[in-house]
């Protein structure tokens, strides 16, 4: 088995007004950058095998304490990546249901089937970061490992591997805190499979038990 640390970046400046951030290349706040050194400060005590991170700014700079206080490299790779949310990029709910009314209705009622236009396939970017995801568990059998993504694409790749339907990642996993922990662990064998040890654990209660 292999153990994920999944942690969503920390705060960014689109936050305040949640807008839709996916491959913009969006600026943490000071509340955002405390958030990565409280988790660097929580990872000098937890052994850890590995530190991946999304190639954006927000998760690099959230991951990079980690990385520093345990001397590990920072893994990044592509398929951390956030969801290209299309024209939604950049926009509050209230603007888009200005902008594109009838497909962002359609995108509430399944966001799977009814991505937000010009955006990605939700089903494309779970795919991704569970190849990710599994190909460290190949590498890193018995090992732990942290990762610094985003929202949706952690809920997708939650879903997907949990075996819970696409389409209801907003639904069972209404929020991922900023800086927060959820633990996945992935089995080994025959059945394999997954099992969600713990969601948005702050890091001052994380200490590995």
């Amino acid at each position: 088995m292999t153990d994920f640390l999944l942690v969503r970046h920390g705060e960014t400046e689109w936050h305040a007004e949640n807008r839709y951030a996916g491959r913009s290349d969006v600026p943490l706040t000071a509340r955002g950058r405390g958030q990565g050194e409280a988790l660097g400060a929580w990872a000098a005590g937890q052994a850890l095998d590995a530190v991946l991170s999304s190639p954006l700014s927000r998760a690099r700079l959230t991951a990079r304490p980690v990385a520093t206080a345990l001397e590990l490299p920072l893994r990044v790779d592509e398929r951390l990546t956030e969801v290209d949310f299309g024209r939604g990029e950049g926009l509050t709910r209230t603007e888009m249901a200005e902008a594109f009314p009838v497909e962002l209705a359609a995108f509430l009622d399944d966001p799977v089937a009814h991505h937000l236009p010009g955006g990605e396939d939700p089903a494309a970017a779970a795919a991704r970061a569970v190849a990710c995801l599994t190909e460290t568990a190949r590498d890193l059998p018995g090992g732990r490992v942290l990762v610094v993504a985003h929202s949706t694409l952690l809920r997708l790749a939650l879903c997907a591997l949990l075996g819970i339907p696409l389409a209801r990642y907003r639904a069972v996993f209404p929020a991922l805190e900023n800086g927060a922990l959820t633990e996945l662990r992935l089995h080994e064998g025959h059945e394999g499979g997954a099992s969600l040890l713990r969601l948005n654990a702050p890091v001052a209660t994380g200490a590995r038990s």
